[in-house]
């Protein structure tokens, strides 16, 4: 029987490139997406030429209801979600005293409250079959901070810590809870970086290069396989050796 895995924030980036993969071995899919619906809907007809099953769901992560129906529409299509890939979220580079409070709000809601949200409508199924893997995205930031993104650290080292935490609670119903923290990736989140500032994150990573989306998919893909079935708990940060 085929797994399921569920993505949030599939549309673009690290998260299309995800669903890409996971379809690719043989996973069934659920795209979601909030505002990049046709970015989904292209990704959807994309992956269903070359006949993989695939769903794509809009909801907001930070609004619960919209998450309970998402997460049943899936269950009612596919049985069961094997994996869940806590991906959504948003990034704001600005000083700390700059960051305005609806700045400040948008970005918990949708990279902690959200990462709350579709775990709780998941993890139920999970515990009740005593199987399933969530892997949550972080970044760098959220292990060592970054100037100019503050609150963005901040919800990333959140994640991380809801990570760790729902590892140990979760262990004895045999689930698996990890957290991929990505080193600087070129992403659509990094492309208004003017030329400078992008060269100068090459000269601070070791390898002198920015990653690439699938780098991190890669990464995910590995801790939804058997071959990661004693992972739990654990950061996992392909970074380039920027952090070490």
């Amino acid at each position: 029987m085929k797994k399921t895995v569920l993505i949030t924030g599939a549309s673009r980036g690290i998260g299309k490139e995800t669903a890409r993969l996971f379809a690719i071995n043989g996973y069934n899919v659920a795209i979601n997406y909030n505002k990049s619906e046709d970015e989904a809907i292209a990704l959807l007809k994309e992956l269903e030429t070359y006949g993989y099953p695939v769903i794509a769901v809009k909801a907001d992560v930070s609004k619960n209801a919209e998450v309970v129906k998402m997460v049943k529409k899936v269950e009612q299509l596919f049985g069961k979600i094997d994996v869940l890939v806590n991906n959504a979220g948003v990034g704001n580079i600005k000083l700390f005293t700059d960051m305005t409070e609806k700045e400040t709000d948008d970005m918990i809601n949708t990279n902690v409250k959200g990462v709350f949200n579709v775990t709780r409508a998941v993890v139920p199924s999970m515990i009740s079959r005593q199987d399933g893997k969530i892997i949550n995205i972080s970044s760098i930031w959220g292990i060592v901070g970054a100037s100019c993104e503050v609150i963005y650290s901040a919800t990333k080292a959140a994640v991380i810590g809801f990570t760790k935490a729902l590892a140990k609670e979760l262990g004895p119903s045999q689930i698996q809870v990890n957290c991929v923290a990505p080193g600087v990736i070129d992403t659509d989140m990094n492309k208004d970086l003017d030329e400078e500032t992008r060269e100068g994150l090459k000269e601070m990573t070791p390898l002198g290069v920015m990653g690439e989306a699938k780098d991190i998919a890669q990464t995910v893909l590995f801790l939804a396989s058997e071959q990661a079935k004693f992972f739990t708990g654990q950061v996992i940060s392909p970074n380039g050796g920027i952090i070490t």
